[in-house]
Order: C-alpha cells, then sequence, then structure tokens
C-alpha cells in the first residue's frame, strides 16, 4: 500500500515534511497540496530541486523518478496522519466551538505542560489539512495532544475525529458563527455535537460548561462521561469574585483554597475559556498553584484579546475573528469597564448568509445603547446600515485610515473588532 510505503519514508526521516516547496532544505517529504487558488502539482519539481526526498503528488503529468503518485494528495495526507496517530497510546483532547477554541487551547496547553510533554495544535491549522498536519508533526515522546478542529460544514468534525481519535472532547460554545455555511442555530449545534457523537461511541470523557444551554442540550441524554466545569473528577471550584482592568482577574475557591488568576486577558468572556483550562488541568491532576502560574504567565496574541499601550491609546485587540456572539460579549465587557474615554472601531462580520443584516442590525442596536461612546463602523454591511442608526461608518479599511489620520484619537481605551478580513490590525499603526 502506498500508505505504508509514504509512511515508512517519513519514519525514516524523522518525519520531516513540507507542503510548501519554498521552505524544502533538504530531506522533507513534500506533499503537493491543491487550494482554491494553487496546486501543488506544479512545484513538485521546485521541492525535488531544493532537496526533498520524494514528492506525493495527484497529477500523472508531474510524474518523474522522485514522485510518489496517488489518487488524491489530501486523502493520503489524513490516511497517513491517522496511521500515525495509531502509534500513540496517549490522552488526546479534541477542542471546538463557535467562540474561545483557540485561546482555550493556547491557555490549556501551558497548564498540561506543567507536567506533560504536550503537542497541540499551532496558529488555525484546524481543518482537513491542518489537524492531519498537526498530528503528523507529533513528537514521539507526546504525552499529550490538543487538537483543534474548526468546521463551517456539516461532517467536517467527524471526519476530524475519525482522523485523530480524540478520547477527550471539548465544546466551548455553540453560538452564530459560520451560519453562511451551516444555515442555522440548529445546524451549527449539530455539527458541533458531531464530537459528541464520536467520543460517545469511543467511550471517552467531555468537558462542559454547566452554565451553557445549548451545550447541556447537545449533551442531551446521551450515554457518555460527562465533566462539568467546577467538578473535574475530586476536585470542586466557586467563583467568588470576577474583575477587569481592563485585564481579567478571577478569584476562586479551589477545594476550599482561595486562588487568584491574574491574566493577560480583556472580556469578561474568557472567564470560560479559563474556566475549562483550570478544569480539565485538575482533571489530568495539574495543582492549582502550577495551574496559577501557567495562566498569568499566557500572554495572548494575533489580535485575540491583547492589550496594548501606543503613545496615544489604550488597544484592545480583537480583530482576529468576529461573529455575533463574539461581538456581543466584547461590547458587554467594552461597556462594564469604567475609563474617562472609550472608542469601539467595529467592522463587518462575514460568513453570516441570509442572515447578514439581521445580525449587524442587531449589533448596532445594542451600540445604539451606548450613547457614552464614540462608535466607528467599516465594511459594506455596517456602512450600508449605520446611516439608520445616525453613526459613523466608512465601506473600506482606507477610508477609515484617511479619517483617523485626519482626526486622530487620542488617550482613549479602543475596542478593535472585526471578521480577519476586514484586516483592521492595518490600523493599530495610526492609534
Amino acid at each position: 500500500m502506498k500508505t505504508d510505503y509514504i509512511y515508512k519514508i517519513l519514519e525514516d526521516n524523522n518525519f520531516s515534511f513540507s507542503t510548501d516547496s519554498r521552505k524544502v532544505s533538504g530531506g522533507e517529504l513534500f506533499f503537493a497540496l491543491k487550494g482554491e487558488n494553487f496546486d501543488g502539482n506544479r512545484f513538485a519539481a521546485d521541492a525535488l530541486e531544493r532537496g526533498a526526498r520524494a514528492a506525493v503528488i495527484d497529477n500523472q503529468t508531474f510524474k518523474t523518478d522522485y514522485t510518489i503518485v496517488v489518487d488524491n494528495v489530501i486523502d493520503e495526507l489524513q490516511a497517513v496522519a491517522l496511521k500515525h496517530r495509531n502509534n500513540f497510546n496517549i490522552p488526546v483532547l479534541a477542542i471546538t466551538g463557535s467562540n474561545g477554541k483557540t485561546t482555550t487551547k493556547e491557555i490549556l496547553a501551558r497548564v498540561l505542560a506543567k507536567d506533560y510533554k504536550v503537542h497541540y495544535t499551532r496558529g488555525n491549522l484546524n481543518n482537513h489539512i491542518g489537524v492531519p498536519l498537526t498530528i503528523l508533526s507529533s513528537p514521539a515522546n507526546t504525552e499529550f495532544m490538543i487538537v483543534e478542529m474548526g468546521a463551517n460544514h456539516k461532517g467536517e468534525i467527524r471526519n476530524l475525529c475519525y482522523i485523530a481519535r480524540p478520547d477527550y472532547g471539548l465544546i466551548t460554545n455553540i453560538g452564530k458563527a459560520h451560519l453562511e455555511g451551516f444555515g442555522s442555530l440548529e445546524a451549527v449545534a449539530e455539527a458541533k455535537s458531531e464530537l459528541y457523537d464520536y467520543i460517545e461511541a469511543e467511550g471517552g470523557y467531555v468537558f462542559y460548561n454547566e452554565d451553557d444551554e445549548l451545550v447541556k442540550y447537545a449533551l442531551g441524554q446521551r450515554q457518555i462521561t460527562s465533566v462539568p466545569y467546577m467538578r473535574p473528577g475530586e476536585h470542586k471550584m466557586i467563583i467568588t469574585e470576577v474583575n477587569q482592568t481592563p485585564h481579567l482577574s478571577l478569584l476562586l475557591e479551589i477545594d476550599g483554597v482561595k486562588y487568584t488568576f491574574d491574566t493577560n486577558l480583556f472580556g469578561l468572556y474568557n472567564v470560560e475559556n479559563i474556566l475549562a483550562s483550570l478544569s480539565i488541568g485538575l482533571f489530568f491532576n495539574i495543582s492549582p498553584d502550577r495551574i496559577q502560574r501557567a495562566i498569568e504567565t499566557y500572554m495572548p496574541d494575533n489580535n485575540r484579546s491583547q492589550i496594548f499601550k501606543t503613545g496615544k491609546n489604550t488597544l484592545i485587540c480583537d480583530s482576529y475573528n468576529a461573529n455575533p456572539v463574539s461581538m456581543s460579549k466584547s461590547l458587554q465587557s467594552f461597556r462594564e469597564y469604567p475609563a474617562d474615554s472609550k472608542t469601539i472601531i467595529l467592522g463587518d462580520m462575514l460568513e453570516l448568509g441570509e442572515y447578514e443584516i439581521e445580525e449587524h442590525e442587531e449589533i448596532l442596536r445594542e451600540l445604539a445603547a451606548m450613547d457614552d461612546l464614540k462608535i466607528i463602523l467599516v465594511g459594506e454591511v455596517f456602512n450600508s446600515l449605520a446611516q439608520k442608526y445616525n453613526m459613523l461608518a466608512f465601506e473600506s479599511r482606507e477610508q477609515l485610515m484617511k479619517y483617523l489620520i485626519d482626526n486622530p484619537i487620542r488617550d482613549s481605551l479602543v475596542l478593535v473588532k472585526a471578521s480577519r478580513a476586514i484586516g483592521l490590525e492595518k490600523i493599530y499603526g495610526l492609534m
């Protein structure tokens, strides 16, 4: 079988592989992946010239002595990843959800790393290509694997579970994300629940927020071992106080002992992400004080709940992604934080399909109740609706940037949030 042959090449070469011919430095196995705007088959020769040991391709036109022709490179990548996964007898935790999965994964990886050699999804490599790449890059000494799973259509989580074979699962929440692909909130719930379907069939465990009604509904009457955040294993947690200054701080009682968790995160919505990481850490016998150090030293990046001061303002940068739930929660947290001057800059939420206008209008109604704030909107949808609410709006990021140059914002706490494609991180230099 070609899968066995390809795996043997990887094994002999210490699992050195690449999907980008430009990054081949010598000895790698090159997988010629295809996408909407590229065909990796065309770069197989380049990868070989740069020193790749062999190239896995699915187009006979590019066949040479050092290529391995398969029916479909992505299918082969997944098959090889599954073979690699089967070599590990370790806990594998799958994380999915509409919001918070990446932040939870990043915090949890640091928590578990206190006692385990942890391998986890890097960046947002959480799809049908990213998950097998994550698994294939697992070092032989890995003791715990965390696999993030994203989806915008039904069946994707199910397929990713077949590759990663998780025995532990976490759905952070179920919300209005990727509605264009799913069609409805009910379909989102069904898709995320594919993780529960797999864990139930395999007799594994799921961690869940007992205060999240949609998650509890998805669990339903399943015959599945469910671990609530506040009661992981033999432990018991109680939240006694939550503050934001603007960094989030939690006071908790864990097994009768009081702990303070001072984070570098903004937003009350991150309480759930912290509790998930705490709960799983305790379940896997990480001591509370070691969890505390891991959480307090975590620094968010990539425009997710980041806070930093410029020479002019304090920025809350959350422009990596946005959907109706995450945007509403960001606004609630921002509104509750006291500051002499506050500015909100919001960009369009994408992939909402037929719900696009309805969901943007809901956000505008929330903003309309915040008459003590300076509000700036950007994007085709917000711009088309803003006049109705008498709000300042721009159709493009370039128009917004010109406005900010001519009308600089100073001495303000500024929340910046939008879907990634809006590119609002490019305005930071003007703030």
